[in-house]
């Protein structure tokens, strides 16, 4: 609309720029709508959007106990899972996760 050339300056200017700035809202929520049609009939055929899931079922389960054990660092899990560090920190219990330090020696270990 910029590249038009209106000039709001006169009344003729200002109509014209806000039939153009109705149609294009007009425009903006027919895209909207059809996408979230589009949506609703993809997931009725029983599809699911998005990325596949990097990590099975099981895996984020294993990251958390490995992690609150002490045993792993993320990086170690990342590896073993053959994924990006942030992908397990994305699975990690927010609430238990604490920054990682290795597990303490009792005397019977050393």
């Amino acid at each position: 609309m910029i590249e038009q050339g209106i000039d709001t300056d006169t009344a003729e200017g200002r109509a014209m720029f806000e039939m153009l700035s109705v149609l294009a809202e007009l425009q903006r929520e027919l895209i909207v709508a059809n996408t979230l049609d589009g949506l609703s009939a993809v997931r009725a055929r029983g599809r699911i959007g998005g990325r596949r899931p990097r990590l099975t079922r099981e895996q984020p389960a294993l990251a958390q106990e490995l992690y609150d054990a002490r045993t792993k660092t993320v990086k170690q899990i990342a590896d073993l899972f053959r994924v990006q560090r942030s992908t397990v920190y994305g699975h990690l219990n927010k609430e238990t996760t604490v920054p990682w330090q290795p597990k303490k020696k009792t005397s019977a270990e050393a």
